[in-house]
């Protein structure tokens, strides 16, 4: 029986990858597959080529723990051609087949490993245009002068704090303010280390510590 290696990524830390990871067990059960190890990189882009999960995945690869790897779409092993083949060549170097899920395409076969330096190839075109249309948004606001970037959040920053620390959950937080998870960690965060600061600095007593638990 087959042994696979099955590799998650986000971009975002209010991403889960539990989706992603229903998919490939389920598609690993279908073809009779044996799970030998999950890998994950969660809040990194595809962009960058040294990833945790990513690089944990190739250390094992190299030390024939698998003989599969599979993950749900080419753009969660990497957003360049180049980064992409040269994570290929190596997989290929040590006799391990790559399956993505969306592409419908394992590199077993000849006709597998054109179809996916094919489909690489015409992702990062697509990545490059969508950047050039950001890009081009960009410089046709300056010339407007309109205001650039992401608008400040009209938020109650203190409420907000305020129902996280009395103990309501994350999601629930998130969805009352309109914010995503990660902005409700990073504002009580910094609620809870301007809290700390104070009581220090002005009163010299010990930084109050609050529930870790309730932020993250």
């Amino acid at each position: 029986m087959k042994r696979v290696a099955l590799y998650c990524r986000v971009s975002t830390p209010d991403q889960h990858i539990e989706t992603q990871l229903l998919d490939l067990r389920r598609a690993a059960e279908q073809r009779g597959f044996v799970v030998a190890g999950v890998y994950s990189d969660v809040g990194i882009s595809g962009a960058k080529a040294r990833r945790p999960g990513l690089d944990a995945m190739l250390l094992d690869a190299r030390r024939r723990k698998f003989s599969i790897v599979m993950c749900v779409a080419f753009d969660r092993i990497a957003r360049s051609t180049k980064h992409f083949l040269q994570v290929m060549d190596e997989l290929d170097d040590l006799g391990i087949e790559f399956i993505s899920l969306r592409e419908n395409i394992d590199t077993s076969g000849a006709m597998g490993r054109f179809f996916m330096v094919l489909t690489s190839a015409l992702a990062e075109i697509e990545r490059s245009i969508c950047i050039e249309r950001v890009r081009a948004s960009l410089r046709r606001r300056k010339l407007e002068g309109l205001p650039l970037g992401r608008q400040p959040l009209d938020v109650d920053h203190a409420a907000l704090v305020r129902d996280r620390l009395s103990g309501m959950s994350l999601t629930n937080v998130a969805r009352k303010y309109g914010v995503s998870r990660a902005s409700v960690v990073r504002f009580t965060r910094e609620a809870q280390r301007s809290i700390a600061v104070e009581v220090d600095t002005y009163h010299g007593s010990p930084v109050l510590e609050a529930e870790t638990s309730l932020v993250a």
